[in-house]
């Protein structure tokens, strides 16, 4: 169900990171600290989804994460 006062769509923004490459890589706590210092670091934020993925290499499986967000302002109200 849509409120009228409701945005019509969002914009979405979104970054990734991952581990160091190498011995370690599968550190998923790390990844997430990283994660969390990265969302910080952006201020006020919604965030919409967090999504990790892991990529099998020599060093064991290699971590990466993706956030999903928006801006108090990325609201587009018609």
């Amino acid at each position: 169900m849509t409120n009228a006062n409701s945005p019509r769509h969002w914009t979405v923004r979104h970054f990734s990171q991952a581990n160091p490459f190498g011995p370690g890589c599968d550190n998923v706590p790390a990844l997430l600290r990283r994660l969390a210092d990265s969302i910080e670091a952006l201020g006020p934020v919604e965030i919409q989804n967090v999504v990790i993925e892991s990529e099998m290499t020599e060093h064991g499986p290699w971590q990466s994460g993706t956030v999903y967000f928006h801006l108090p302002d990325d609201a587009a109200t018609d």
